[in-house]
């Protein structure tokens, strides 16, 4: 083996998932490309590698590298490419050049030992000594993680997550029980803690592997929408991951039920296996939705309905439909209520004429919904205040950063009514988190339309809670005079039911574009969001235009879609500062959305006299500022929010030209544009087509092949999910009990 010490002055290419790096090292003997392993390596760097020389039948000699160090740079020019590069927050090339002017050849020994020197430099203060100390040790621990790690696959983003959980004691902590990985860092699943205990010699059959591998096949299920699966299924599931037998699973299986980190609930013949939260939660939501249902109200005082519904519409000039007239009656004397309907069927009017009662009776009402933008949807239809469920359960974290809502049954909600829209949203955990903070004597009134999907998390609460047949339940199927006038609500309604959608009315709304391969479909889209709508409509392309694909890979995926739609929407510019980071170009002006709840992030307005905390999956903003020197990324949200993002908290953010339908869900567009385009079955099903057409408030668009939108309006295949919410609620309401 040859070892070569040298200054890496270009990066060719590096692989993100595996760390594959070609790159140029210059020393006194020229310059050479090395290749390899080296995941962590940066243009400014001093490196000695190690390894040999192989001969490329393309580009030549390269040296292959076995193993890499960093090597502190000890010339003047090897410390400025090396403060130079962005590596250290707090300096940039002007304040890489101030330093090394003062401390010459000394320069990284002062940031090392006599970091308070630094402050005899113009423009470094305290505050920034203090960061860049910080930065130069974060980036020299990490490093060491980064070497030790990178050989099993672990990605420098992961590294960095270890490093923050676990600081110095990482490697320590790892090697004990790699397992620990999967639990505690966001990212690392079981396969990658598995392959990292194997490789440093854990047994195949050890019970931290077998009860970890349980558990990743049951979080793998609540991905899917499971809130249980069946034993049998657990034991396929398992054996087929880890390649043990059978009765080994067994024990582990009641291993992990004797410490409560599972439950094994038997209903019948069968043995469910449940995450124990989700048994939990789901006991908890049927206990608490069969308590409000059957609370008393004897003690108030009797409404007259038809007298108050009457004053209402004389106030408002309306007329109820008599479904709507029934869906009031419910909500007025009912403790739990269920209003669904499909667009178009006078929901809103239904809700705000009850909202609008229940004020006269002085009660107090509260509005929530899922998201962010349902909530402001809702507030804006009814001209109330309307919260996030988060927000109105008031989130927030306990002292072991563990995510806690302060309403609960301890410290109820302060209403008389509750009504939560886009329920269908409602994942079973968020239900029990609710109805746990609603107390007896509360009405509760759920509204949604149980045809969209399901919700991103575990569960089917919508739909369990009205299949049960439990709770009270009207349906809204009416379309309204007006709304018959809008081919959007027409079509949907008629998609909803498996029918042919009217395409290309005239000066309608609902338009089909024939695009035969993906290529025609993108440039057909391209065009349209870049000069047809926003010439005849009048619309901005990036707030008023939602493209909506139905995958997220494939020429017409999301990811590609955002890819090519970035080049046309906001092109480079000399006045644009942009930054590439994992592979993905930033840039100012860039559509962006917020893909995870983030409870903590604190936003504040543009001149600093509101601020708060909490953006939201879902929430879209446009990317505001790009400060490279800080590695910070500001980005305004809706209502004028300004937020912050280091570099290394990219991965809450995904470009938004065009997003996926799931991440849709609860929100309107005023014009949404869909290619329709061959997919896998379950990406090609009618639901998934009506939920992306109710999106729009004033115009759909739908580009591709008509073949693959009759096969989705004829797809109404719906993946079941395990879920015993509606047998629970039958059981408990027929014997008092649960199954």
């Amino acid at each position: 083996m040859e070892r070569i010490e040298g200054l890496i002055t270009d990066i060719v290419f590096q692989n993100e998932d595996n760390g594959y790096t070609i790159a140029k090292l210059t020393n006194e003997d020229g310059e050479i490309s090395v290749v390899g392993c080296m995941p962590t390596l940066s243009v400014g760097e001093t490196v000695e590698v190690e390894g040999k020389w192989g001969r490329h039948k393309v580009y030549g000699n390269q040296f292959e590298v076995s193993t890499f160090v960093p090597v502190t740079p000890t010339s003047i020019e090897g410390i400025r490419v090396y403060l130079a590069s962005g590596m250290i927050k707090g300096i940039g090339e002007k304040m890489a050049n101030k330093i090394i002017d003062k401390f010459g050849v000394d320069t990284l020994d002062v940031i090392q030992n006599a970091p308070e020197r630094l402050q005899e430099i113009d423009g470094i203060g305290k505050k920034k000594v203090a960061q860049i100390v910080e930065s130069y040790e974060e980036d020299r621990e990490l490093r060491k993680i980064i070497l030790e790690l990178a050989p099993f696959g672990i990605t420098p983003n992961l590294c960095l997550k270890i490093y923050k959980k676990y600081n110095n004691r990482a490697m320590k902590l790892i090697k004990s029980n790699p397992y620990r990985l999967a639990e505690d860092i966001r990212g690392i699943g079981f396969k990658i803690a598995d392959n990292l205990a194997q490789k440093i010699g854990i047994e195949r059959d050890s019970k931290d592997r077998i009860c970890q591998g349980i558990i990743y096949v049951l979080k793998k299920a609540l991905g899917e929408g499971h809130t249980f699966l069946p034993e049998k299924e657990v034991e396929k599931e398992a054996v087929k991951l880890l390649g043990v037998e059978i009765d080994k699973i067994d024990n582990c299986l009641l291993d992990l039920a004797y410490a409560q980190k599972i439950k094994l609930d038997k209903v019948g013949d069968f043995l469910l296996v449940y995450l124990m939260n989700y048994y939990l939660a789901e006991n908890g939501v049927c206990k608490k939705l069969i308590e409000l249902a059957t609370f008393d109200f004897k003690k108030e005082k009797k409404i007259d309905v038809d007298a108050e519904i009457e004053a209402v519409e004389k106030a408002e000039g309306i007329k109820l439909a008599n479904r709507q007239r029934e869906a009031v009656t419910e909500a007025l004397q009912s403790g739990v209520s269920v209003i669904t309907g499909g667009p178009g069927t006078g929901k809103t009017t239904t809700i705000n004429t009850i909202i609008k009662i229940f004020k006269r009776q002085k009660k107090e009402v509260v509005l929530a919904a899922p998201t962010g933008r349902a909530a402001k949807r809702m507030s804006e239809t009814s001209n109330e205040e309307a919260k996030t469920i988060h927000r109105l359960l008031e989130m927030g974290y306990s002292t072991d950063d563990d995510l806690v809502f302060f309403k609960n049954e301890d410290e109820p909600i302060k209403a008389d009514v509750i009504i939560v829209d886009e329920a269908s949203m409602i994942d079973i955990l968020l239900m029990f988190s609710l109805v746990n903070a609603i107390k007896p004597g509360t009405r509760f009134i759920i509204v949604g339309d149980s045809d969209q999907l399901p919700s991103v998390g575990a569960g089917n609460v919508l739909r369990d809670i009205i299949d049960s047949q439990v709770i009270k339940v009207v349906r809204l199927d009416e379309i309204f005079r007006q709304a018959q006038e809008s081919m959007i609500i027409v079509n949907a309604h008629k998609i909803n039911n498996g029918e042919a959608p009217y395409l290309n009315a005239k000066n309608k709304d609902f338009f089909f574009l024939n695009a035969a391969t993906n290529e025609e479909i993108m440039n057909t889209i391209i065009g349209l969001v870049e000069t047809r709508l926003p010439k005849f409509y009048k619309v901005d392309p990036l707030e008023d235009i939602q493209i909506l694909s139905p995958m997220r890979k494939g020429d017409i995926g999301v990811t590609n879609m955002n890819i090519i739609l970035q080049r046309y929407l906001n092109p480079p510019s000399e006045r644009k500062v942009e930054v590439t980071l994992n592979k993905r170009i930033f840039r100012i002006g860039d559509k962006v959305m917020q893909i995870k709840n983030n409870y903590t992030k604190s936003w504040k307005n543009e001149d600093e006299t509101e601020n708060g905390e909490g953006i939201y999956n879902g929430d879209i903003g446009y990317i505001y500022y790009i400060d490279k020197n800080k590695k910070i990324i500001y980005v305004m949200f809706e209502g004028s929010r300004i937020v912050e993002y280091n570099f290394e908290e990219l991965d809450e953010l995904d470009h938004s030209f065009c997003t996926t339908i799931h991440k849709s869900q609860g929100s309107e567009f005023p014009v949404v544009v869909i290619p329709i385009a061959w997919a896998p079955p379950m990406l090609l099903s009618r639901n998934l087509l009506y939920t992306a057409i109710t999106r729009a408030k004033k115009l759909v668009v739908l580009v591709g092949d008509v073949r693959y939108l009759k096969q989705m309006i004829q797809n109404n295949r719906v993946n079941a999910r395990y879920s015993n919410l509606a047998l629970k609620l039958n059981r408990i309401k027929r014997e008092g009990v649960l199954v």
